[in-house]
């Protein structure tokens, strides 16, 4: 009778399993959508709903010249209004003093419509992070949030309102997905956080933090890891990147390598922004690098499974040579065993060294809820495993949890 093999890792593995719990994903609060199987349900095209007005940043420079000329004005005023919102970060007017006045309202009307309303801002105590909660105009509701770091300004930016990817930890995806946002609602986001930059609403030493350089502080780096999956709106999503790196007066004049667009693993999608040529910085939502935990935490992995996500990964630092951040947010006894640890450290090494980084995230202390953050000895031991195994791993920082602007905490209530 032939008898079961087994590697040294697997020996361990089996036997780290049983000497910790395993605490399995459920939903707290709220009931997951599930589709006629029963499988928690994954939304991949935006419901119907009346578009946004169109807006200056939804055009090319061809076409905001024959919108300024259709409204009776010579071609050269596109520039001019491209300067005043992409470079003075204004939709405002008054402000406006190198146009006519007597067509100002109208062209701004026209041109730049607007998209996000304010309805509530929260601040940290230090006044280095704010949450924005903007309303659309549809009355969908999304969240941005504003950071200050040493030496840069961070702001997380929504690409949808809501998500439909399901995940039961994750706060925003309870509602399901709203809409897909365009691309000036996700670019507006960035402009009105400049324009509060600009007013000194953003606290913090300014010697700490933005950029080195002589101009005005503004948003240095963006991460698509607010309301959404970035991936699920791909278009607009890379509209929007493709004007952050514009120069001004055409875009943000920002640098591609300080935008970070992530996603839970849509692999299709992935393998596409491999080849689209701009030098992003790119993160894979992982959690888990086993199926079997992963399928229950991450539900678009009945779709991708973890591996076919890590290679999706991996051809992206192929194919540009950018380094893929890998997320994991450690949740005490559910994926922040020492066996996940080294079986991460395996997967990754086996496609190659140093195309990877992993970012573990703490989560809040949760007393009585499945979604809890691990025990601080169980998170060192995660990262000491995957550096002793010659993965780079930084423990995140991170902002907002006073605020509800942390990871996964965004849920846009009034």
């Amino acid at each position: 009778m032939a008898t079961e093999i087994r590697t040294p890792f697997e020996e361990q593995s089996a036997a780290a399993r049983s000497a910790r719990p395993q605490v399995r994903p459920r939903t707290e609060g709220w009931q997951q959508a599930t589709d006629g199987d029963g499988r928690p349900l994954l939304q991949f095209a935006s419901p119907k709903r009346g578009k946004p007005p169109v807006h200056l940043a939804d055009m090319t420079t061809e076409e905001r010249e024959a919108a300024v000329v259709a409204l009776g004005l010579p071609k050269f005023r596109a520039k001019q209004l491209a300067t005043h919102y992409f470079t003075h970060y204004t939709s405002d007017p008054a402000k406006m003093t190198d146009l006519p006045a007597a067509q100002r309202e109208q062209l701004v009307q026209g041109m730049l419509p607007p998209l996000l309303t304010e309805t509530r801002r929260l601040a940290t105590d230090k006044g280095d992070t704010i949450k924005f909660l903007w309303k659309l105009h549809d009355g969908a509701l999304v969240e941005s949030v504003l950071m200050r770091y040493p030496g840069r300004i961070t702001l997380c930016v929504s690409s949808q309102a809501g998500c439909g990817m399901n995940c039961p930890f994750c706060a925003t995806g309870q509602a399901g997905l709203t809409r897909n946002m365009s691309t000036a609602e996700i670019i507006e986001q960035i402009v009105r956080a400049n324009a509060a930059i600009a007013a000194g609403e953003l606290g913090g030493d300014p010697r700490k933090g933005g950029q080195d350089r002589v101009d005005a502080e503004r948003v240095t780096n963006i991460v698509f890891m607010g309301m959404g999956e970035p991936l699920a709106n791909y278009k607009r999503v890379m509209d929007a990147v493709r004007l952050m790196v514009a120069p001004q007066p055409s875009g943000l004049g920002m640098s591609a390598r300080g935008i970070t667009v992530s996603t839970v693993g849509l692999v299709p999608a992935m393998l596409k922004l491999a080849d689209e040529g701009i030098p992003l910085t790119f993160a894979l939502s992982l959690h888990a690098p086993d199926d079997e935990l992963r399928d229950e935490l991450i539900p678009v992995n009945s779709k991708w499974k973890a591996d076919e996500a890590i290679d999706a990964a991996h051809n992206y630092y192929v194919k540009t040579g950018r380094r893929v951040s890998i997320e994991y947010a450690l949740i005490k006894d559910m994926n922040d065993h020492a066996w996940r640890a080294d079986l991460l450290a395996e997967k990754l090494n086996k496609r190659g060294k140093g195309w990877v980084h992993v970012n573990p995230i703490p989560l809040n202390p949760t007393p009585g809820s499945v979604w809890t953050s691990s025990e601080v000895h169980v998170q060192d031991e995660f990262v000491r495993r995957l550096n002793a195994a010659g993965i780079p791993t930084t423990l995140r920082d991170t902002r907002g949890k006073e605020i509800d602007g942390a990871c996964g905490q965004l849920a846009a209530a009034e």
